[in-house]
């Protein structure tokens, strides 16, 4: 009986679950076409439901959810590993642990990065932008431009190649706006003076993350750091930005505010996704990432006055791909070869986390801020990574410029850096105290 069980290899464990499955939804849904990618689509749903709301119940940010859902599906999941690790894919197909065939998720993941900056260019219209004051660009561009900066050398004398440590200098030089914004409002912390600060050194930072995406993606392509090549990026996304700002800003919205006016929620969302990805397109003729593109559609929509209205229809589309994208990207994250640069790892969290700080401590003496909203504001934006930190690295890795261990890395590190988090804002709270019984 053993040496039978022994026979058993796991490709006919894996043809069994396959036939089993397959037989299953065919009987539920006899007169349906069935492929691969509705069942990767359905075991990614489910499983990332469940996972979501486990994170949700012990308030956790659900980013965070969505890469350990993704971790579960993927080659490394404790659940699928012994079953499918001698299992080859079949030609044509690319097969990531219990997920068959990945390249559509591909195609919905680059759509879920679109819409997300969509999303978050909804939050930033253009009078928000134009209020920002000069302390907090100031201190914003001090703090990411110090940290990307030190962040580059550290990974270089790690012995990670140019390519790689350009992009993971930039990724980890940029702090997770929802992974803050969700701390500040579960502290109740949201609407103090320095919490207002840190906002608005989020969306300078948010801003200069899209123009970096851009920037990294034309240096990845010529292959080393042109001065032309960035001169030529700044330039055209500037004239864009510009463009945007003078021309789009008069036209876009009042023709949404009219369609808005017919009353007729589904062509509103299709007019505002037809300017999301327009506009995304247009970014992407001139030679600019379609990140950049679908930040500014976002930033458009937000001037017109049925904006709010935009916004409620076109989220559940948003949440939706944006869930797909970080599942996708989870799956992706073959943290078995994690183990090789754990202490990488470590070296690039305690870096980021203290070039952060420093950088906003420099930027906020150098720009005059109170020690109080400098010290909140400096330990709240030191940890977390997130959303563009993921967005970056994959941007790399889609055009094949960076290394693959690059993705398990910045997730592991996206992780901790977000449970560091609200230590470190409570840590504000102490210094603060501390600062002010002394001033007594």
């Amino acid at each position: 009986m053993q040496n039978f069980l022994q026979q058993i290899d796991s490709s006919s464990i894996q043809g069994s679950f396959s036939n089993t499955l397959s037989n299953l939804v065919e009987q539920l849904t006899p007169n349906l076409p069935h492929t691969s990618f509705v069942t990767d689509l359905a075991f990614i749903m489910i499983i990332g439901a469940v996972v979501t709301l486990a994170f949700f119940k012990i308030r956790q940010p659900l980013v965070i959810g969505y890469l350990f859902a993704g971790m579960l599906l993927g080659p490394i999941s404790p659940l699928w590993s012994g079953i499918f690790s001698d299992v080859q894919p079949d030609s044509g197909t690319q097969s990531v642990g219990i997920l068959s065939d990945i390249t559509a998720l591909h195609l919905f993941s680059e759509i879920g990065v679109i819409l997300l900056l969509f999303a978050i260019g909804l939050e930033f219209p253009f009078a928000k932008i134009k209020s920002i004051g000069r302390a907090a660009v100031g201190v914003g561009t001090v703090g990411l431009l110090s940290t990307l900066g030190v962040l580059f050398y550290t990974a270089t004398a790690l012995g990670l190649n140019f390519m790689d440590s350009l992009f993971i200098a930039a990724a980890l030089s940029i702090s997770s706006t929802a992974v803050i914004v969700k701390i500040l409002e579960e502290m109740g912390k949201i609407k103090k003076e320095s919490s207002l600060f840190v906002l608005a050194i989020l969306i300078v930072e948010d801003v200069i993350a899209v123009i970096l995406i851009s920037s990294l993606q034309s240096i990845a392509l010529v292959g080393t750091v042109s001065i032309e090549s960035i001169v030529v990026v700044v330039l055209v996304a500037i004239g864009l930005i510009a463009g945007t700002f003078t021309i789009g800003i008069r036209v876009i919205p009042p023709l949404i505010d009219r369609v808005a006016a017919a009353e007729h929620r589904e062509i509103l969302l299709l007019s505002v996704l037809g300017v999301c990805f327009g506009y995304s397109l247009l970014a992407n003729v001139v030679g600019l990432s379609v990140a950049i593109g679908a930040f500014l559609a976002g930033v458009i929509i937000a001037e017109s006055k049925s904006s709010e209205v935009s916004k409620l229809l076109a989220s559940p589309i948003k949440d939706m791909f944006v869930a797909i994208f970080f599942i996708s990207v989870g799956a992706l994250m073959d943290v078995s070869q994690i183990g090789d640069y754990i202490w990488v790892a470590i070296v690039l969290i305690a870096v980021a986390t203290g070039m952060k700080f420093g950088g906003n401590m420099l930027g906020n003496f150098i720009f005059r801020q109170k020690r109080g909203k400098s010290l909140r504001s400096a330990f709240t934006l030191a940890a977390p990574r997130g959303e563009f930190s993921i967005v970056i690295v994959k941007t790399g890795i889609d055009i094949g410029a960076v290394s693959a261990f690059l993705f398990p890395l910045v997730g592991i590190i996206a992780i901790i850096s977000t449970f560091i988090s609200p230590f470190l804002v409570r840590a504000s709270d102490k210094a603060v105290s501390s600062l002010q019984e002394k001033d007594v």
